[in-house]
């Protein structure tokens, strides 16, 4: 029976307490843990919108309204699986390598004990952080991103590390397993016409928005499964794969996405995934709707993702 749960809503107010995620114990503890939740509170690498830095302690505030049991996969997440809240990675304000060092040895001492991540940003420059601590502990990993930006530019106002450029340099530096990785959700203007292209140059399988609902995210759900088969894998969602109609409070909106339901539902039919780390990015508070439209959905797929891995340990024991 796992060790480490949230307190239970029904015998405390979710009022009382310090927020942390799904009122999970706030512990450096790592013994006995198979995830950690690790806030990564990270936007200098931002190229608009900054405020992504809040985005963890967002999460984190409107969280207390989730609940433990995954009606849909029909589990107990914190039956099957011990989870903490790990805190946030130490970063340094205005400097994005000395900042992403000190991320890698956060994630290092998460992943080198065997515990999952389940990161929330800040931008999706810190990504490149994950990819390279999880290539340390397992090799090349197979990436499942979803976004509405590629992200696979070769640089960004002449520098390296961007939100931007993180999936270039994930396949450059050998972290992905690039042939049974595939990025979903891409619409909107274009900066140049090779933007979808430069990702399939680099090996990655690239499925627009338009071909995402032309497909059906069942069927599409299902293909990912098959392509990533049982291999190590790595869920990353940009929290602007979704519409700005749900999701308004996000770094780079863009038009015509899915609903915050269609995204759900595309999540949990992933089911079968072997997922050796997931975060959920560029969730900003500082133009989120009335109600934290965009943090309680942000929120609610680390949850999606929670069951996932949850219903994966449930199926190996089954």
């Amino acid at each position: 029976m796992p060790t480490k749960s949230p307190q239970d809503s029904t015998k405390v107010p979710r009022f009382c307490g310090v927020p942390t995620y799904m009122r999970l114990p706030y512990t450096r503890d790592l013994e006995g843990v198979d995830i950690a939740v690790v806030g990564l509170p990270f936007d200098t690498a931002s190229p608009y919108r900054v405020g992504c830095r809040f985005g963890p302690n967002a999460i984190r505030q409107i969280s207390v309204l989730l609940r433990p049991i995954n009606p849909y996969h029909d589990v107990n997440v914190f039956e099957e699986c011990s989870v903490i809240d790990f805190g946030d990675a130490t970063v340094m304000p205005g400097q994005t390598e000395l900042s992403f060092e000190h991320m890698e040895t956060c994630l290092r001492e998460v992943i080198g004990a065997g515990v999952i991540p389940l990161c929330f940003g800040g931008d999706n420059s810190v990504t490149y952080s994950q990819m390279k601590e999880l290539h340390r502990q397992h090799g090349p990993i197979s990436v499942v991103h979803l976004d509405a930006h590629t992200d696979t530019w070769g640089d960004y106002f002449g520098q390296r590390h961007n939100a931007g450029t993180a999936y270039r340099r994930g396949v450059e530096d050998g972290f992905v397993d690039v042939k049974s990785s595939i990025q979903i959700g891409m619409r909107g203007s274009l900066f140049s016409r090779q933007d979808i292209q430069q990702s399939i140059d680099l090996g990655y399988e690239v499925v627009t928005t338009d071909r995402m609902f032309e497909i059906g995210l069942d069927a599409l759900a299902t293909h990912v499964r098959t392509k990533v088969g049982g291999r190590k894998a790595f869920l990353s969602i940009d929290m602007d794969f979704v519409d700005p109609a749900y999701a308004p409070g996000v770094q780079i909106p863009e038009c015509g996405g899915p609903s915050a339901r269609e995204t759900i539902s595309f999540l949990r039919h992933l089911r079968g995934l072997n997922l050796v780390a997931a975060e959920v990015m560029e969730m900003n508070p500082q133009y989120d709707g009335p109600g934290q439209t965009s943090a309680l959905l942000a929120a609610t797929l680390g949850a999606e993702i929670l069951g996932l891995m949850a219903a994966y340990r449930q199926d190996s024991r089954r």
